[in-house]
């Protein structure tokens, strides 16, 4: 089983834009460098002290379909986030002293009837990931359109918010690699579990609006709600956009 990989995308705010890379160098035990870094907290958010916690304390796009159709550039060098969206303007500060710039831009596209942004959370070394392991996630091309064709509708890879993007698999093939060992230009992962989906996948990245009934095709056609999966990175390496994917054990 080879695939090759065709996207990378990191997230240095949790929920709050994507960002496409050409190549990065993955750490053992870590997340993606720079991904999920940042997170927003709300008016119902519970403390964050120094250890993960739950998405469910912080804003992101299953509640605030606008917010998926934010993206966003780190600039490494000097800290700044630069976030765009159709229906803002575009919107340059540094998350560690301004981060009221933020709470402010993102006022107009959190829906009135949900809990409002209220602050910018960051755990040292710790990515705020979906999962209490730092993970990243692998997706697969063919996979995202086989559930498009379900719907009958192009369905963009980024409703997925997915970090590592394949292609040249099978549909689904990617649940096989539970449990098992992946080779990936200069790094291995070891596969976790599978991804359950929220509502955040409904909605169209491009506009902000939800159009798809991503989780009823998946469940009418599948029998759950499930798309790509978790990995751990177990040897660092550089990964670039292209190369290859190997099943090891």
């Amino acid at each position: 089983m080879i695939g090759r990989l065709a996207h990378i995308w990191r997230y240095p705010i949790k929920g709050h834009g994507a960002e496409p890379l050409e190549g990065v160098t993955l750490t053992q035990a870590k997340a993606l460098p720079f991904d999920r870094v940042w997170a927003v907290t709300h008016e119902g958010s519970k403390p964050v002290g120094d250890a993960w916690i739950t998405c469910a304390n912080f804003s992101r796009g299953a509640k605030a379909p606008q917010l998926m159709a934010i993206t966003s550039h780190l600039d490494e060098a000097t800290g700044q986030i630069t976030l765009r969206h159709p229906a803002r303007p575009d919107l340059t500060f540094d998350p560690e002293t301004t981060p009221e710039a933020l709470i402010e831009w993102v006022r107009p596209l959190i829906p009135a009837d949900r809990a409002a942004s209220v602050g910018l959370a960051r755990v040292p070394g710790v990515a705020l990931t979906d999962t209490a392991f730092p993970s990243i996630s692998l997706n697969n091309l063919a996979t995202n359109r086989s559930v498009a064709d379900a719907l009958g509708q192009p369905l963009s890879p980024l409703r997925w918010r997915g970090n590592l993007w394949f292609d040249g698999l099978a549909p689904f093939e990617e649940f096989e690699w539970v449990g098992r060992r992946l080779s990936l230009g200069g790094a291995e992962l070891t596969v976790r579990e599978r991804i359950t989906r929220c509502l955040a996948t409904t909605a169209n990245p491009e506009t902000g609006m939800r159009d798809a009934d991503t989780l009823g095709a998946l469940q009418e056609n599948w029998g759950h709600q499930q798309f790509g999966v978790y990995a751990e990175v177990t040897k660092s390496g550089p990964v670039t956009v292209n190369d290859k994917i190997t099943v090891l054990t």
